[in-house]
């Protein structure tokens, strides 16, 4: 079983998921920051100072107690769930740049190797006919 566990974890696939994993996680962390720091700042300034991670509907007030703790309030947090749709929306175009500029140079890489098996795959005979046309207009 020992044995069997270890082949399992040493396969490609386990490892690349664990690397994205992990890359995934630190990524989370940047975009949270970003949004959290930089963009969410800048967008309560735009609407005059909002907060949107305070901003919720109250179902029941809450008091105070003597620590200054309020305790007892019943409250719907939609900011909460705004941030994290500008979060969600901040990381999907992130993403969306991420595999365009990664599929615009496959494809790159991909017509690049396609011209050079055209030129590889040219029969000799071929080659030289061309050649030789292309001398005889030269001549014409």
């Amino acid at each position: 079983m020992w044995k069997d566990f270890k082949a399992f974890l040493m396969r490609g696939n386990v490892i690349d998921l664990a690397t994205a994993v992990v890359i995934g996680a630190a990524f989370g962390k940047i975009v949270t920051a970003l949004v959290d720091n930089i963009i969410m700042p800048c967008i309560g300034m735009l609407t005059s100072g909002v907060d949107f991670a305070n901003m919720k509907y109250v179902l029941k007030e809450g008091t105070l107690n003597a620590e200054g703790v309020l305790e007892g309030e019943v409250a719907i947090g939609y900011g909460v769930l705004i941030n994290a749709i500008i979060q969600f929306i901040i990381i999907a175009f992130v993403i969306f740049i991420v595999i365009r500029v990664m599929n615009k140079a496959k494809d790159k890489l991909a017509k690049k190797e396609e011209e050079e098996k055209k030129e590889e795959e040219t029969p000799a005979d071929i080659a030289l006919l061309t050649e030789i046309r292309d001398l005889l207009k030269k001549e014409a």
